[in-house]
């Protein structure tokens, strides 16, 4: 027998993250919009089970911040399919 260990396999390359803007900052900024988003929305809908707001008012919140976290998700997702590749 031999006293030379196994070898050890090569750790899978990780491309680095591309975008237009940075991902990291974006990726965060995306999850403190939405999360404030439902948050809200929580809010909103206890307030209007306790009539504090009118359910009109309720269902336009919830229609804003639904169009806020989805625009914010999609810029997400665009800035990381069409930024620049930072390998070339």
């Amino acid at each position: 027998m031999t006293d030379i260990p196994p070898p050890i396999p090569a750790a899978p390359v990780r491309r680095k993250a591309k975008g237009f803007l940075p991902p990291k900052i974006v990726k965060a900024v995306s999850f403190f919009i939405i999360s404030f988003c439902i948050v809200a929305s929580v809010v909103a809908c206890i307030l209007a089970i306790w009539k504090f707001t009118q359910e009109d008012t309720l269902w336009r919140l919830i229609a804003s911040f639904v169009v806020v976290a989805g625009g914010t998700a999609l810029f997400a997702v665009v800035n990381g399919i069409f930024g620049e590749d930072s390998s070339s």
